[in-house]
């Protein structure tokens, strides 16, 4: 079956196919794919210097978490686990592109850019189901995918400083709830109406 007699067969959801993510919009070709993921590294390395330090707290308020859910969601789950790969991987080499401009390894706020991998590959795969197309489900989506970069990078925490659990939960995630929901208010704007304009073409 060719590409677009495949792409044809793909069930509907709100006048788009389901199976595809917004990036499968743009003309297909190794170098697109290059370039998207390329671009959402980048993207999540800019979004991370958006930084406001967190009192008591070696994890700071970022732009970056919503950036890596937000490439996952539109690159889909395979480029969004590369681009994020490609991030940690460049970052841990010494591009100083993680939070506040710090790079390696050592940092104790390592294991949310782990979790960014999962989770890109979690909101990626949720988003080829059509979960970036309306309101609820994409501040679903990003709320997972928020909650899997907790489930790795809390832990990782409590390991690298010696936290106990409890002060790792105050210290990584209790700070951050207010700016998740204001970050999954965010992508429910922007993700369902990015497919609206492009039912619209």
């Amino acid at each position: 079956m060719s590409t677009a007699a495949a792409t044809s067969a793909l069930p509907r959801q709100g006048g788009t196919r389901v199976g595809l993510v917004l990036a499968d919009l743009v003309p297909a070709s190794r170098v697109r794919d290059v370039a998207l993921v390329v671009g959402g590294a980048a993207l999540t390395g800019i979004a991370a210097q958006l930084a406001v330090p967190v009192p008591g707290s070696p994890v700071p308020v970022t732009g970056q978490t919503f950036a890596a859910l937000l490439v996952g969601t539109a690159l889909g789950a395979r480029r969004g686990l590369f681009a994020l790969a490609l991030y940690a991987m460049a970052g841990a080499a010494g591009v100083p592109w993680f939070a506040e401009g710090t790079s390696g390894i050592g940092m104790p706020s390592f294991g949310y850019v782990l979790g960014m991998l999962l989770a890109a590959v979690v909101v990626g795969s949720l988003a080829r189901r059509g979960a970036d197309r309306s309101v609820w489900r994409t501040a679903g989506t990003m709320l997972l995918g928020s909650a899997v970069i907790y489930a790795v990078g809390v832990p990782y925490l409590a390991l690298a400083t010696g936290m106990s659990a409890s002060a790792a939960i105050a210290a990584g995630l209790t700070p951050f709830l207010i700016g998740d929901a204001l970050k999954a208010a965010l992508a429910m704007g922007v993700l369902p109406t990015a497919w609206r304009f492009v039912n619209k073409r």
